[in-house]
């Protein structure tokens, strides 16, 4: 029996492990970088180890640190969570040779997938119905488009999707060159792309006495950069007898390698076809959908699993439906571009939410940009969707810009509510969504407050005839609202004010009353879900930089320089000039305007801060 666990991990999942760990009376352990000295799993943990440094090379992929912790600390077995070591054969030795307990499956069914080009030829053999890789030297424009893949790891990273044969050469040593940073294997292969797939998959455990389980269906079909951000369970609208063969082909996989443990395995699916892509040989972000659905504890089976016991009968029966989000500190509109900060409050009230923050946390630079899991469960898809929207939409979020608003208009967007989705949601419908469209009255909200709260303490006002003003800026860009002193209170134009106090306001408008929650951290404000930054009367012209000017759009490490860029290299507008990596993604600088490149700051390895300066692009004049 298994008496105490590492978490070989961090965050949301470390805490998620951890939660089902002290349900079963098992003492925990965690392990944390500098950087995350006071991170929640840390705090969390019956007891932590401290890992020097704050990279993850330096601390959570640091395979004999983590088992010289765990013997430290006393544990008796090992989890992966996912991510990080997860799918690394090598560290599974190295806790079974240490005499510990690994919560995962066997190292040799590990290594067996992963490879992406090695398993696709053991399910080609196992009768696996898969997409055949093809040879980059070889692909013509019939071929095309194709999908350039890294043949190890995963989270999106040496993907790229190639529309034409001039590009390809390119791509594939992007993806070359983005597969042997994140995973320290350079090795890529081409396979075809499916236009309007989506992206099945079925959750497997299978115990170390022969038995395997398929717990039904996911659909991860809503992605961003080959990440994905919505899953639900089952998988909605698969055409008659495609579940049936993706079990089918699911357990055959697992028996193929002699599986154990719980594990995904990751479908294809266009109409009646159906192709394998990969097999994760861990625990997935998605699991608690099917947790959801079947009534399961996926953590509670894997403890099972590794203490050799065996799944008798039959998995139980799916019931309702489930939907999870993502939800990131990023910023959907800016590509994606990862945040930064203090996380003051998160709150999203009704549903189940696992998360490695609380209010008051740091978000930093060095891992990934997730800020919690949400996840709504009903007895139909429409009630489950409906929930989840509802409660994020309602959700309380101060701190970094978060990918809120994208999540709740994916869930409302039509092609997700009649399940016509598919990978290149996204592609189509990133511009619409990510409209900004801030409550047109927050800012007057915001305002009223501040009026309320400066005049209880004896704050200075102008003279009760001359109007006030007050500049904001938020996602759609400036605002100036303007309101009055009067005898009978605050006043503005087109609304009438039923009230002003520093935390809440109410407003008539239009015959309507509402209430607006005012809550303020430095220079931000946020009035209801509307984020504000309040702004100087005046601008400083000290602030303002020289025009053409590249500056880093968040905190992070310069990758690379494009090949030959020098102060004085002629650019075209949207050439990529910079690529930044930030919370393990990589991010393109390109070029403002067709022109000179007339200063060069970054250098590779380089650690910038968000604002920095990188470049700048002096425009050609026009001829």
């Amino acid at each position: 029996m298994i008496s105490s666990v590492l978490v070989a991990n961090r965050g949301e999942i470390a805490c998620r492990v951890f939660r089902t760990c002290h349900e079963l009376d098992i003492r925990t352990v965690a392990v944390y970088s500098d950087a995350d000295e006071n991170a929640l799993h840390a705090r969390v943990a019956d007891a932590a180890v401290r890992l020097p440094g704050s990279t993850p090379s330096e601390t959570y992929l640091r395979g004999e640190l983590i088992v010289k912790a765990a013997l430290t600390a006393g544990a008796d077995a090992v989890h992966p969570g996912y991510g990080f070591l997860s799918e690394n054969a090598d560290f599974a030795r190295a806790v079974l040779d240490a005499g510990l307990v690994w919560i995962g499956p066997p190292p040799e069914a590990i290594e067996a997938m992963a490879s992406k080009t090695r398993a696709k030829e053991l399910m080609a053999a196992a009768g696996v119905p898969l997409l055949a890789p093809l040879d980059p030297d070889a692909v013509t424009e019939a071929d095309l488009p194709v999908l350039v893949k890294a043949a190890s790891g995963g989270g999106g990273r040496g993907m790229r999707i190639v529309r034409e044969l001039a590009d390809l050469e390119g791509e594939l040593k992007a993806a070359s060159t983005e597969a042997q940073s994140a995973f320290g294997d350079g090795t890529v292969f081409v396979e075809p792309y499916v236009e309007h797939g989506r992206h099945v998959e079925v959750q497997i455990v299978a115990d170390t006495h022969g038995t395997v389980w398929a717990y039904g269906t996911r659909d991860c079909s809503l992605q961003r950069r080959h990440q994905k951000v919505i899953e639900e369970a089952p998988a909605p609208a698969l055409a008659p007898g495609v579940e049936e063969r993706l079990h089918s082909a699911a357990t055959a996989a697992a028996r193929t390698i002699t599986y154990a443990g719980a594990g995904t395995v990751e479908f294809l699916v266009s109409g009646d076809d159906v192709h394998f892509l990969e097999m994760n040989t861990r625990l997935q972000v998605e699991h608690p959908v099917t947790e959801a659905v079947f009534g399961i504890d996926l953590v509670a089976l894997q403890l099972s699993v590794a203490e050799g016991a065996r799944l008798d009968g039959d998995p139980p029966t799916p019931s309702g439906h489930a939907v999870e989000a993502r939800l990131y500190a990023e910023d959907p509109a800016q590509n994606w571009a990862p945040q930064t900060g203090t996380l003051h409050r998160l709150s999203v009230p009704g549903i189940r939410l696992d998360t490695g923050y609380e209010d008051g946390d740091t978000i930093g630079v060095h891992y990934d940009a997730m800020l919690a899991k949400a996840v709504a469960y009903a007895p139909t898809r429409a009630e489950a969707i409906r929930r989840l929207a509802g409660a994020l939409e309602r959700a309380t979020i101060h701190g970094p810009v978060t990918n809120r608003d994208l999540l709740v208009r994916s869930l409302r967007h039509e092609e997700f509510t009649t399940a016509h989705m598919d990978t290149a949601f996204y592609e189509r419908h990133l511009a619409d969504l990510t409209t900004a469209a801030p409550d047109p009255y927050a800012p007057l909200a915001a305002a009223l407050a501040d009026a309320h709260g400066r005049s209880r303490f004896g704050g200075w006002r102008n003279l009760p005839s001359q109007p006030q003003t007050k500049r904001y800026a938020s996602a759609a860009g400036e605002h100036e609202v303007r309101y009055h002193h009067t005898r009978e209170g605050l006043t503005a134009d087109g609304v009438r004010v039923l009230s002003a106090a520093a935390d809440l306001v109410v407003l008539e408008i239009d015959g309507v009353r509402r209430k607006f929650d005012v809550t303020r951290h430095d220079d931000r404000v946020y009035v209801n879900t509307t984020a504000l930054t309040a702004l100087p009367r005046f601008p400083d012209p000290a602030a303002q930089q020289a025009p053409g000017s590249l500056l880093a759009p968040m905190p992070g490490t310069v990758a690379r320089i494009a090949d030959g860029l020098t102060t004085g290299s002629a650019v075209q507008a949207g050439d990529p000039l910079i690529w930044l990596e930030a919370m393990k993604m990589e991010h393109k600088i390109t070029a403002p305007a067709t022109g000179t490149l007339t200063a060069l700051h970054a250098t590779p390895g380089q650690q910038v801060e968000v604002g920095a300066l990188l470049a700048v692009v002096q425009q050609s004049a026009p001829h």
